[in-house]
Protein backbone atom coordinates (compact mmCIF):
# COMPACT_ATOMS: atom_id res chain seq x y z
CA UNK A 1 0.00 0.00 0.00
CA UNK A 2 0.86 3.84 -0.56
CA UNK A 3 -1.04 5.24 1.43
CA UNK A 4 -0.98 9.01 2.53
CA UNK A 5 -2.14 10.65 5.60
CA UNK A 6 -5.12 12.70 5.30
CA UNK A 7 -5.44 12.15 1.73
CA UNK A 8 -9.07 11.54 0.21
CA UNK A 9 -9.30 8.80 -2.38
CA UNK A 10 -11.17 10.90 -4.74
CA UNK A 11 -11.82 14.72 -4.89
CA UNK A 12 -13.81 16.28 -7.41
CA UNK A 13 -14.25 20.03 -6.99
CA UNK A 14 -16.22 22.26 -9.36
CA UNK A 15 -16.01 19.67 -12.00
CA UNK A 16 -17.97 20.48 -15.52
CA UNK A 17 -18.29 18.57 -18.69
CA UNK A 18 -19.38 18.98 -22.16
CA UNK A 19 -19.81 17.22 -25.29
CA UNK A 20 -20.60 20.01 -27.54
CA UNK A 21 -23.74 21.54 -26.74
CA UNK A 22 -24.68 18.39 -24.30
CA UNK A 23 -23.36 19.02 -20.35
CA UNK A 24 -22.51 15.62 -18.88
CA UNK A 25 -21.74 16.61 -15.54
CA UNK A 26 -22.60 20.20 -14.19
CA UNK A 27 -19.99 21.23 -11.02
CA UNK A 28 -20.16 17.97 -9.39
CA UNK A 29 -18.26 18.05 -6.00
CA UNK A 30 -17.42 14.42 -5.05
CA UNK A 31 -15.26 13.85 -2.05
CA UNK A 32 -14.58 9.80 -1.43
CA UNK A 33 -12.46 9.26 2.03
CA UNK A 34 -9.95 6.59 1.85
CA UNK A 35 -10.66 3.11 2.88
CA UNK A 36 -14.48 3.76 2.44
CA UNK A 37 -16.95 1.79 -0.04
CA UNK A 38 -18.75 4.12 -1.73
CA UNK A 39 -22.03 3.45 -3.95
CA UNK A 40 -22.59 5.84 -7.29
CA UNK A 41 -25.82 5.63 -8.04
CA UNK A 42 -28.22 7.02 -11.20
CA UNK A 43 -29.87 6.24 -14.02
CA UNK A 44 -28.35 5.87 -17.75
CA UNK A 45 -27.44 9.24 -18.63
CA UNK A 46 -26.85 10.71 -15.11
CA UNK A 47 -23.06 10.75 -15.72
CA UNK A 48 -21.89 8.30 -13.84
CA UNK A 49 -19.80 6.76 -16.76
CA UNK A 50 -18.07 10.05 -17.65
CA UNK A 51 -17.26 10.54 -13.75
CA UNK A 52 -15.37 7.57 -13.86
CA UNK A 53 -13.88 8.21 -17.30
CA UNK A 54 -12.54 11.58 -15.74
CA UNK A 55 -10.92 9.55 -12.53
CA UNK A 56 -9.31 7.29 -15.24
CA UNK A 57 -8.55 10.14 -17.78
CA UNK A 58 -10.01 8.87 -20.57
CA UNK A 59 -12.16 12.12 -20.54
CA UNK A 60 -10.99 15.07 -19.15
CA UNK A 61 -13.09 18.43 -17.81
CA UNK A 62 -14.17 20.97 -19.32
CA UNK A 63 -13.80 22.52 -15.74
CA UNK A 64 -12.88 21.63 -12.31
CA UNK A 65 -10.18 20.07 -11.35
CA UNK A 66 -10.06 16.25 -10.40
CA UNK A 67 -7.50 14.33 -8.19
CA UNK A 68 -7.20 10.54 -6.68
CA UNK A 69 -5.28 9.57 -4.56
CA UNK A 70 -3.65 12.84 -4.20
CA UNK A 71 -2.78 12.74 -7.48
CA UNK A 72 -3.68 15.11 -10.10
CA UNK A 73 -6.14 12.95 -12.79
CA UNK A 74 -4.86 14.21 -15.72
CA UNK A 75 -1.20 14.92 -15.48
CA UNK A 76 -0.24 12.29 -12.78
CA UNK A 77 -2.55 9.64 -14.91
CA UNK A 78 0.49 7.11 -14.65
CA UNK A 79 0.82 7.24 -11.35
CA UNK A 80 -3.54 6.67 -10.30
CA UNK A 81 -3.52 3.97 -12.86
CA UNK A 82 -0.62 2.19 -10.83
CA UNK A 83 -2.58 2.51 -7.75
CA UNK A 84 -5.67 1.74 -8.94
CA UNK A 85 -7.73 -1.63 -9.90
CA UNK A 86 -10.66 -1.51 -12.42
CA UNK A 87 -13.48 -3.67 -13.76
CA UNK A 88 -14.86 -1.49 -16.69
CA UNK A 89 -18.87 -2.38 -17.79
CA UNK A 90 -17.56 -2.70 -21.16
CA UNK A 91 -14.61 -4.85 -20.25
CA UNK A 92 -13.39 -7.82 -23.11
CA UNK A 93 -10.91 -10.62 -22.67
CA UNK A 94 -8.78 -11.87 -25.04
CA UNK A 95 -10.15 -15.19 -26.52
CA UNK A 96 -7.33 -16.86 -27.24
CA UNK A 97 -5.32 -16.17 -23.91
CA UNK A 98 -6.13 -18.12 -20.95
CA UNK A 99 -7.06 -16.87 -18.05
CA UNK A 100 -3.36 -17.21 -16.22
CA UNK A 101 -2.36 -15.49 -19.13
CA UNK A 102 -4.40 -12.51 -18.27
CA UNK A 103 -3.88 -12.76 -14.98
CA UNK A 104 -0.04 -13.13 -14.97
CA UNK A 105 -0.54 -9.87 -18.06
CA UNK A 106 -1.79 -7.83 -15.32
CA UNK A 107 0.79 -8.46 -12.64
CA UNK A 108 3.72 -7.97 -14.88
CA UNK A 109 2.32 -4.39 -15.59
CA UNK A 110 1.76 -3.81 -12.28
CA UNK A 111 5.47 -4.88 -11.31
CA UNK A 112 3.54 -7.61 -8.74
CA UNK A 113 3.85 -11.03 -7.89
CA UNK A 114 0.79 -12.16 -7.19
CA UNK A 115 0.36 -15.39 -7.90
CA UNK A 116 -2.36 -16.24 -10.48
CA UNK A 117 -3.73 -19.50 -9.27
CA UNK A 118 -4.46 -17.88 -6.09
CA UNK A 119 -6.03 -14.67 -7.29
CA UNK A 120 -8.42 -17.55 -9.46
CA UNK A 121 -9.29 -19.16 -6.47
CA UNK A 122 -10.15 -15.75 -4.90
CA UNK A 123 -12.71 -14.96 -7.63
CA UNK A 124 -13.95 -18.11 -8.08
CA UNK A 125 -12.51 -19.13 -11.16
CA UNK A 126 -9.69 -21.68 -10.59
CA UNK A 127 -10.93 -24.40 -12.52
CA UNK A 128 -11.07 -22.64 -15.40
CA UNK A 129 -7.67 -21.22 -14.93
CA UNK A 130 -5.70 -22.90 -18.21
CA UNK A 131 -8.60 -22.81 -20.12
CA UNK A 132 -8.78 -19.73 -23.11
CA UNK A 133 -10.80 -17.16 -22.03
CA UNK A 134 -13.09 -17.16 -25.41
CA UNK A 135 -14.78 -20.48 -23.60
CA UNK A 136 -15.80 -18.44 -20.80
CA UNK A 137 -19.11 -17.96 -19.66
CA UNK A 138 -19.79 -13.62 -18.78
CA UNK A 139 -20.15 -14.56 -15.25
CA UNK A 140 -16.86 -16.58 -15.33
CA UNK A 141 -15.27 -13.56 -17.40
CA UNK A 142 -16.36 -10.78 -15.08
CA UNK A 143 -14.73 -12.17 -12.40
CA UNK A 144 -11.51 -13.24 -14.38
CA UNK A 145 -11.68 -9.50 -15.02
CA UNK A 146 -12.02 -8.72 -11.75
CA UNK A 147 -9.25 -10.64 -10.52
CA UNK A 148 -6.73 -8.83 -12.95
CA UNK A 149 -8.42 -5.52 -10.95
CA UNK A 150 -7.49 -7.09 -7.36
CA UNK A 151 -4.02 -7.81 -9.09
CA UNK A 152 -1.10 -5.81 -7.18
CA UNK A 153 -3.75 -4.71 -3.90
CA UNK A 154 -4.47 -1.60 -5.62
CA UNK A 155 -5.02 1.49 -3.00
CA UNK A 156 -8.43 2.00 -4.82
CA UNK A 157 -10.90 -0.21 -6.63
CA UNK A 158 -13.47 1.29 -9.26
CA UNK A 159 -16.05 -1.28 -10.32
CA UNK A 160 -18.44 -0.20 -12.65
CA UNK A 161 -21.69 -2.67 -12.75
CA UNK A 162 -19.63 -5.63 -11.00
CA UNK A 163 -22.85 -7.77 -10.67
CA UNK A 164 -23.64 -7.74 -14.24
CA UNK A 165 -23.74 -11.71 -15.11
CA UNK A 166 -23.41 -12.99 -12.04
CA UNK A 167 -25.55 -15.23 -10.24
CA UNK A 168 -26.44 -15.24 -6.75
CA UNK A 169 -23.78 -16.68 -5.51
CA UNK A 170 -21.68 -14.86 -7.60
CA UNK A 171 -23.30 -11.57 -6.68
CA UNK A 172 -22.53 -12.67 -2.60
CA UNK A 173 -19.44 -13.61 -2.99
CA UNK A 174 -18.55 -10.00 -5.05
CA UNK A 175 -19.88 -8.36 -1.68
CA UNK A 176 -17.53 -10.52 0.11
CA UNK A 177 -14.60 -9.25 -1.61
CA UNK A 178 -15.55 -5.82 -1.69
CA UNK A 179 -15.68 -6.15 2.21
CA UNK A 180 -12.19 -7.39 2.43
CA UNK A 181 -10.75 -5.03 -0.24
CA UNK A 182 -12.21 -2.25 2.60
CA UNK A 183 -11.08 -4.04 5.43
CA UNK A 184 -7.15 -4.44 3.98
CA UNK A 185 -7.41 -0.79 3.81
CA UNK A 186 -8.14 -0.34 -0.21
CA UNK A 187 -11.33 2.48 -1.02
CA UNK A 188 -14.02 1.09 -3.37
CA UNK A 189 -16.17 3.18 -5.75
CA UNK A 190 -18.27 1.20 -7.30
CA UNK A 191 -21.84 1.53 -9.42
CA UNK A 192 -24.47 -0.35 -10.40
CA UNK A 193 -28.17 -1.08 -10.93
CA UNK A 194 -28.41 -3.61 -8.77
CA UNK A 195 -29.30 -1.64 -5.74
CA UNK A 196 -29.38 -4.40 -2.87
CA UNK A 197 -25.99 -5.01 -4.04
CA UNK A 198 -25.02 -1.37 -3.05
CA UNK A 199 -27.65 -1.39 0.07
CA UNK A 200 -25.67 -4.56 1.17
CA UNK A 201 -21.60 -3.21 1.38
CA UNK A 202 -21.76 0.33 1.28
CA UNK A 203 -20.81 3.02 3.70
CA UNK A 204 -22.24 6.02 2.00
CA UNK A 205 -23.90 6.18 -1.48
CA UNK A 206 -24.32 9.39 -4.15
CA UNK A 207 -27.07 9.46 -6.09
CA UNK A 208 -26.22 11.34 -9.75
CA UNK A 209 -29.09 12.99 -11.27
CA UNK A 210 -28.51 15.17 -15.15
CA UNK A 211 -24.69 15.86 -14.06
CA UNK A 212 -25.31 16.56 -10.53
CA UNK A 213 -24.81 15.03 -7.36
CA UNK A 214 -28.72 15.39 -5.85
CA UNK A 215 -27.80 13.27 -2.46
CA UNK A 216 -25.46 12.14 -0.58
CA UNK A 217 -25.26 10.20 2.60
CA UNK A 218 -25.75 6.32 4.55
CA UNK A 219 -28.68 4.80 3.56
CA UNK A 220 -29.92 5.05 6.53
CA UNK A 221 -29.29 8.89 6.28
CA UNK A 222 -31.02 8.94 3.09
CA UNK A 223 -33.99 7.33 4.24
CA UNK A 224 -34.15 9.62 7.11
CA UNK A 225 -34.08 12.22 4.50
CA UNK A 226 -36.91 11.41 2.14
CA UNK A 227 -40.45 11.14 2.16
CA UNK A 228 -40.67 7.44 1.49
CA UNK A 229 -43.01 5.70 3.55
CA UNK A 230 -41.87 2.64 5.53
CA UNK A 231 -44.48 -0.75 5.75
CA UNK A 232 -45.91 -1.67 9.45
CA UNK A 233 -46.86 -5.24 9.57
CA UNK A 234 -49.27 -5.90 12.62
CA UNK A 235 -50.33 -9.47 13.78
CA UNK A 236 -53.39 -8.77 16.22
CA UNK A 237 -55.71 -11.21 17.70
CA UNK A 238 -58.93 -9.84 15.64
CA UNK A 239 -59.69 -6.99 13.78
CA UNK A 240 -62.90 -4.95 15.05
CA UNK A 241 -65.17 -3.01 12.51
CA UNK A 242 -63.79 0.07 11.80
CA UNK A 243 -60.08 -0.20 12.37
CA UNK A 244 -58.71 0.15 8.91
CA UNK A 245 -61.39 3.06 8.59
CA UNK A 246 -59.75 4.58 11.84
CA UNK A 247 -56.44 3.55 10.67
CA UNK A 248 -56.70 5.58 7.14
CA UNK A 249 -57.62 8.72 8.60
CA UNK A 250 -54.72 9.41 10.63
CA UNK A 251 -52.66 11.98 8.51
CA UNK A 252 -49.40 10.52 7.71
CA UNK A 253 -50.85 7.07 6.43
CA UNK A 254 -51.40 6.38 2.67
CA UNK A 255 -53.03 2.68 2.92
CA UNK A 256 -54.04 -0.04 5.30
CA UNK A 257 -55.39 -3.31 4.49
CA UNK A 258 -56.01 -6.93 5.93
CA UNK A 259 -55.16 -10.20 5.30
CA UNK A 260 -56.75 -12.58 7.30
CA UNK A 261 -55.43 -11.28 11.31
CA UNK A 262 -52.65 -9.22 9.91
CA UNK A 263 -52.53 -5.46 9.05
CA UNK A 264 -50.13 -3.83 6.68
CA UNK A 265 -49.91 -0.15 6.86
CA UNK A 266 -47.72 2.17 4.45
CA UNK A 267 -46.98 5.16 6.93
CA UNK A 268 -44.43 7.58 7.94
CA UNK A 269 -41.90 6.45 10.45
CA UNK A 270 -42.84 9.08 12.86
CA UNK A 271 -47.00 8.27 12.68
CA UNK A 272 -46.13 4.26 13.25
CA UNK A 273 -46.72 4.74 17.20
CA UNK A 274 -49.98 6.29 16.36
CA UNK A 275 -50.93 3.35 13.72
CA UNK A 276 -50.29 1.01 16.77
CA UNK A 277 -52.31 2.89 19.44
CA UNK A 278 -55.23 3.34 16.66
CA UNK A 279 -55.48 -0.48 16.75
CA UNK A 280 -55.30 -0.93 20.14
CA UNK A 281 -58.07 1.82 21.04
CA UNK A 282 -60.33 -0.07 18.32
CA UNK A 283 -60.36 -3.33 20.49
CA UNK A 284 -57.61 -5.15 19.08
CA UNK A 285 -54.65 -6.92 20.74
CA UNK A 286 -51.44 -6.55 19.38
CA UNK A 287 -49.42 -9.72 18.95
CA UNK A 288 -46.69 -8.88 16.78
CA UNK A 289 -45.33 -6.26 14.42
CA UNK A 290 -42.57 -5.56 12.73
CA UNK A 291 -41.53 -3.21 10.16
CA UNK A 292 -40.07 -3.45 6.60
CA UNK A 293 -38.00 0.63 5.77
CA UNK A 294 -37.70 1.81 2.26
CA UNK A 295 -35.40 -0.18 0.22
CA UNK A 296 -32.53 1.68 -1.46
CA UNK A 297 -34.46 1.34 -4.73
CA UNK A 298 -37.23 3.08 -3.25
CA UNK A 299 -34.87 5.61 -1.89
CA UNK A 300 -33.42 5.24 -5.88
CA UNK A 301 -36.52 6.39 -7.68
CA UNK A 302 -37.17 9.29 -4.71
CA UNK A 303 -34.29 11.04 -5.28
CA UNK A 304 -34.19 10.50 -9.32
CA UNK A 305 -38.10 11.64 -9.76
CA UNK A 306 -36.87 14.88 -8.59
CA UNK A 307 -39.19 14.47 -4.80
CA UNK A 308 -35.97 14.91 -3.29
CA UNK A 309 -35.41 15.36 0.72
CA UNK A 310 -37.70 17.16 3.13
CA UNK A 311 -36.84 20.52 4.15
CA UNK A 312 -34.32 20.82 6.74
CA UNK A 313 -32.48 17.34 5.88
CA UNK A 314 -29.46 16.55 4.22
CA UNK A 315 -28.77 16.85 0.79
CA UNK A 316 -25.47 16.28 -1.19
CA UNK A 317 -22.69 18.61 -0.26
CA UNK A 318 -24.32 19.38 3.38
CA UNK A 319 -22.84 18.68 6.05
CA UNK A 320 -23.10 14.84 7.11
CA UNK A 321 -22.01 14.52 10.70
CA UNK A 322 -18.36 14.13 9.58
CA UNK A 323 -18.82 12.03 6.63
CA UNK A 324 -16.41 14.11 4.52
CA UNK A 325 -12.82 14.86 4.65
Amino acid sequence: MHRSADVAAIELDSVTKRYGDVVALRELDLHVQEGEIYGFLGPNGAGKSTTIDLLLDFARPTAGSARVLGHDARTESVRVRERTGVLPEGFHVYDRLSGRQHLAFAADSKDADDDPGRVAERVGIADALDRKAGGYSKGMAQRLVLGMALVGEPDLLILDEPSTGLDPNGAREMREIIRSERDRGATVFFSSHILGQVEAVCDRVGILRDGELVAEDTVEGLRDATVTEATLIVEVDRIPEGTLGAVCALGDVSAASADGTVITVSCQNASKTAVLSTIEDAGASIEDFTTRDASLEDLFVSYTSGAGPRDGTREAGADSGGARP
